[in-house]
Parts: C-alpha cells; sequence; structure tokens
C-alpha cells in the first residue's frame, strides 16, 4: 500500500491556493482573497491558526453554491492542473501500481479539492477532510467527523483498513510520501517513509534516521 500527502509532495503547489486562484479566474470570488487565504495558510504555519479554521477560509467563501456549479468548478481545476503536475510524481505512483500496491491521497485539505487532483495520478481512493454538508447538499463550511490531519491521518487509514478487514500491521508492505513533519505520525506507522521536498525539521529527522529523502522532480538518481 503506497499512502500520498498532496500538497507538496504529490504537488509542488498549495492545491488550496490553486482552487482559490481558480475560483477568483472564474469569477467567483474577488482577487483580494488570494492575499486573504495566503494570510490564513502563513497564520496556520505560525501556529495561530488551527486545521479547522483554514479549512472555513478554504470553503467558506462558496459554502452556499449550489452543487452543479461546483462540480464544474472542480472539473474545471482538474483541467486546468494537468500542465502543473511533475512527471516524476506520475512515475512513483505508476511504479507503485504496476507492483500491484493500493495507492491513496491521505491529505488534510478537503475532500472536494482532492479530488480534483486524484484522477491526475490514476488514483482513485482519497482520504481527506470532509466538508460537512447541508440538508440541500451545500457546504456548510464546517468540517464533519475528524480533520485528516497529523495524528487523525493515521486514524482515517486505519478506519479505512478496518472496513476491509486488515490494518496498517497486517496489510502488507506500507510506504507514506510527505514533506511535513506534522506528518509524522503517518510516517512513523507505516514500513517505509519516504520524505519528500521536506521542510526543515522533516529532512533533518530523515537524515536523522536514514529515511530516503526525494524530491520528485526529475533530479532523483536514476
Amino acid at each position: 500500500m503506497a499512502l500520498f500527502d498532496l500538497d507538496h509532495t504529490l504537488v509542488p503547489f498549495d492545491t488550496g491556493m490553486a482552487w482559490t486562484q481558480h475560483l477568483i479566474a472564474e469569477g467567483e470570488l474577488e482577487a483580494h482573497y488570494a492575499d486573504e487565504y495566503l494570510a490564513a495558510c502563513q497564520a496556520y504555519v505560525a501556529g495561530t491558526l488551527d486545521i479547522l479554521a483554514l479549512h472555513r477560509r478554504m470553503v467558506g467563501a462558496i459554502a452556499g453554491h449550489p452543487r452543479p456549479r461546483l462540480e464544474a468548478l472542480r472539473a474545471s481545476l482538474s483541467e486546468a492542473m494537468q500542465a502543473r503536475v511533475p512527471q516524476a510524481t506520475r512515475d512513483a505512483v505508476a511504479a507503485h501500481r504496476a507492483a500491484g500496491h493500493a495507492c491513496l491521497i491521505v491529505t488534510a485539505t478537503t475532500r472536494y479539492v482532492a479530488e480534483a487532483f486524484a484522477p491526475l495520478f490514476g488514483i482513485d481512493t482519497v482520504l481527506a477532510t470532509e466538508p460537512a454538508v447541508d440538508a440541500a447538499g451545500r457546504w456548510t463550511g464546517e468540517v464533519e467527523g475528524e480533520p485528516c490531519f497529523r495524528a487523525g491521518k493515521v486514524r482515517h487509514v486505519e478506519r479505512w483498513l478496518q472496513a476491509r478487514g486488515l490494518s496498517l500491521a497486517t496489510a502488507g508492505p506500507s510506504w507514506f510520501y510527505s514533506d511535513s513533519i506534522s506528518d509524522l505520525p503517518l510516517l512513523e506507522a507505516v514500513d517505509h517513509p519516504v520524505a519528500v521536498r521536506p521542510d526543515a525539521r522533516l529532512a533533518a529527522l530523515a537524515a536523522e534516521r536514514g529515511w530516503p529523502i526525494r524530491r520528485l522532480d526529475g533530479s532523483d538518481p536514476a
């Protein structure tokens, strides 16, 4: 089983910002919203904004939009992102698929955005933060259940496996690719942790523990 973080791992950018910029380009948001989202991301990294507040910032502005319009926006986002996905990450996923490994995206970003990227890698299963919906099927701007974040990623993976009568201990060899020290719980839970363009803390830890460090941008040694 091969698990992949999304932002700055499978793609070398923040998918929430890509979504925000796409909405601006489509006339759904005013241009200043990109600066507001960036400020929220910076506050999140600094520890002054939690994952729930960041999620609200990303989806709240269009929470009341009808589902057909959101589906159309997501489809056009996926098409627009084709050229921004490095071939090296596609190849990494393809190598696992060729080996018969189940491939999953495991990401803190909202499922709605993550599912726009999954088809670009031929990945069918996405474990993500679930956006809450109202009786009419529209986003409320809130989160349903536990965010898929930090130790929550481990629990999301374990629940997915339990539904199939498996666990991380019994599912066979497992890999997890991530750029962030925030993903340490899942990196430590798999058999083969892989650091991808890691942040400073993860880079130091990966070097100390002998974990592979990759860029997945075509510059890794053959």
